[in-house]
């Protein structure tokens, strides 16, 4: 049995991952701002109260789990806010890059000594945040801050190797959630993709960036 953490498993692509590892047998350990009742009902271990953009949540998650080995870490909370050029929001920008950018590198740093060697990280982005991909502008909060995220995620890939430490950027696709508007693939689809791939990575491709159909994105 494997046991994954997910960060922001208590929506959308989050709470369809939790279902579908649950369904196969793996022990999932959830993290949420707030609970839902789809969450609870799986019967999972939650810890609620964490919001990914400040420390006192994450900190207390990390001081909870003190000793507990997680194979998988999923960080997979984050917004979306839609600001173009003409109507650009400071804060909303400002916002995403604390949750999208700064939040997976602030709960992977805390759980550093939950990851055991041959344990993996991965990190939900967007190919929205490739420079290479651009070619329709706008949403800056949102492209820039999983941009960011994508460096960090590198980062961490070569700073946790010599620990036996692989470190992934998966993007599920546009999948049809409450921060799409609901426009897009199932949740079902993008899980079940997003999971195939965190099963069969393994440490020789480490730091590289993957669509959840299986093939690498560009920077």
């Amino acid at each position: 049995m494997t046991t994954f953490l997910i960060t922001g498993a208590n929506r959308g692509i989050g709470l369809e991952m939790t279902k579908q590892l649950v369904s196969r047998g793996d022990e999932v350990i959830a993290a949420c701002r707030n609970s839902s009742a789809g969450l609870d009902d799986l019967g999972v271990e939650v810890f609620d109260g964490v919001d990914v953009s400040t420390g006192p949540g994450v900190a207390s998650l990390a001081k909870a789990l003190k000793g507990k080995a997680i194979d998988r870490l999923v960080n997979n909370a984050g917004i979306l806010g839609r600001t173009s050029l003409d109507d650009l929001d400071y804060d909303s920008i400002e916002r995403q890059f604390l949750v999208n950018a700064t939040g997976p590198l602030r709960v992977t740093t805390a759980l550093r000594g939950n990851l055991p060697e041959g344990s993996k990280v991965f990190i939900i982005t967007s190919r929205m945040g490739s420079i290479d991909d651009n070619t329709s502008g706008g949403s800056y909060g949102y492209r820039m801050s999983k941009a960011a995220v994508n460096m960090a995620g590198k980062s961490l890939s070569v700073d946790l190797k010599e620990a036996g430490i692989a470190v992934f950027l998966l993007h599920p696709g546009w999948v049809s959630t409450d921060m799409t508007g609901h426009t897009g693939i199932t949740v079902e689809e993008s899980a079940a993709g997003l999971i195939q791939r965190m099963d069969e990575l393994d440490i020789q491709q480490t730091g590289s960036f993957w669509h959840q159909e299986g093939y690498k994105l560009p920077w």
